[in-house]
């Protein structure tokens, strides 16, 4: 699974000429809220909910979990696997805006499943991805997402997982009833606080140890290519190790190819699906380019690595080691990454139940979700992640398929697009 999504992020890297020179073009797009084309939230909306999905327990524990495991090279690795994956998030969510379709509610529906069925005639395969992506749901979007903050919060605060689990429960019922417009609503406001108080806690906690920042720097970038020796309560991991789980963790925090970001993308208000591809594409930087590196930074400059803990108590050694404000910063970014995750793969998921029994099956759907919230605050955590990490696999076969196969499609919309810069120009209407 790594070669294949590995190996889809460069080849259409080079398949779309660098489409990553554009991050900075894309971020002022992202950042300017206008409602233009069809849509049923603005593009500032659709990319907060899948930055709300995406952003989530895979950037703090995910990553301390790389680190505990593969050594400070993992970072490296990590950040490279996000460098390469810009260009699959912008291939798949231009394909998603380009073959989605309009429910019997008027609503926008796409992802990879229509990809499937109208771009590639494969309906069976589309059918595929959306079991996948709606039983996969119930793992990376919100069984491990409810069982990580129960386990913070009761190491922290000593509160029994059921009581963190119903109060999680009851928070994601009164949004996700409200479908995606609600959704959106709140993730527009969590997503931007949310990391901003996450980033400049790790940037106060990394100035803080600013004479240890050029010394992890080397360390990461030797390890990288060379291994790491035992360092105090540190194994010691070699080369493959910092490659394996520096990819692994990095993939399984930005999900550039699984294909669930898309899904969000094809909400969208846009008049061309270009315009917000270089949009969606702006969600794998801020993932795991920034915030992801940054929590490496941070455990590697304050020298928590060397503890030999592993995922979540690493981190927290790390942010413990500057008073009040370290553990303020942990406890808010993973209170709010984990909810917000939660909130955005509903939306994902319920697509993909639309998709394989129509939109009557939508609200019995989420009211299972809502279950799940509280069932995953007090199941055993290694048989979720496990889960979690065979379903996102399946999912992401289906998927690879579609991007590589319509390569010419991507390539002919980038050109007339974003090479010849028109991004403002409406598409023909056939391709909505």
């Amino acid at each position: 699974m790594l070669i294949l999504l590995v190996g889809t992020h460069i080849y259409l890297t080079f398949r779309l000429r660098f489409i990553q020179k554009y991050i900075g073009k894309a971020i002022k797009l992202s950042l300017t809220r206008t409602s233009e084309g069809e849509g049923d939230v603005s593009h500032f909306g659709a990319l907060t909910t899948a930055l709300a999905a995406t952003v989530g327990t895979g950037n703090i524990v995910g990553v301390a979990t790389a680190v505990g495991l593969g050594g400070p090279g993992a970072v490296f690795w990590l950040w490279i696997t996000g460098v390469f994956g810009i260009a699959t998030k912008y291939a798949e969510a231009l394909l998603s805006v380009k073959y989605r379709v309009k429910n019997q509610l008027g609503q926008m529906a796409g992802g990879p499943m229509y990809v499937l069925e109208r771009g590639l005639k494969m309906k069976w395969l589309g059918v595929l991805f959306a079991l996948f992506t709606a039983i996969a749901g119930f793992g990376i979007g919100v069984s491990v997402q409810a069982n990580s903050i129960a386990d913070m919060v009761k190491n922290t605060f000593n509160i029994p997982p059921w009581i963190t689990g119903l109060v999680i429960a009851i928070l994601t019922a009164i949004v996700i009833i409200g479908g995606i417009k609600s959704i959106a609503k709140v993730c527009e406001a969590l997503v931007p606080f949310m990391a901003i108080v996450y980033i400049l806690g790790c940037l106060i906690i990394i100035l803080m140890n600013i004479s240890a920042l050029p010394g992890a720097i080397v360390t990461i970038l030797k390890s990288a290519f060379t291994g790491q020796a035992m360092v105090g309560g540190f194994a010691g991991a070699g080369v493959m190790q910092a490659i394996r789980y520096g990819v692994a963790r990095g993939l399984f925090s930005n999900e550039s190819g699984l294909g669930s970001a898309p899904i969000a993308a094809a909400a969208a208000q846009t008049p061309n699906p270009a315009r917000q591809a270089l949009v969606q594409m702006t969600g794998t930087f801020w993932d795991t380019v920034v915030i992801c590196l940054l929590t490496g930074l941070v455990l590697v400059t304050t020298g928590a690595w060397q503890t030999g803990l592993k995922g979540a108590a690493l981190t927290k050694t790390a942010f413990e080691q500057i008073p009040v404000v370290g553990p303020i910063t942990l406890t808010i970014g993973l209170l709010t990454f984990v909810y917000s995750t939660i909130l955005g793969w509903s939306y994902y998921c319920e697509k993909a139940v639309e998709y394989l029994f129509g939109t009557k099956a939508v609200m019995p759907y989420r009211w299972l979700w809502v279950a799940a919230a509280f069932i995953g605050s007090v199941m055993t955590l290694p048989l979720v992640w496990s889960i979690a990490d065979v379903l996102n696999g399946m999912m992401a076969i289906p998927n690879l398929i579609s991007l590589i196969a319509l390569s010419g499609v991507l390539v002919a919309e980038t050109k007339r697009y974003v090479w010849e810069d028109r991004l403002e120009e409406k598409a023909p209407e056939e391709n909505f």
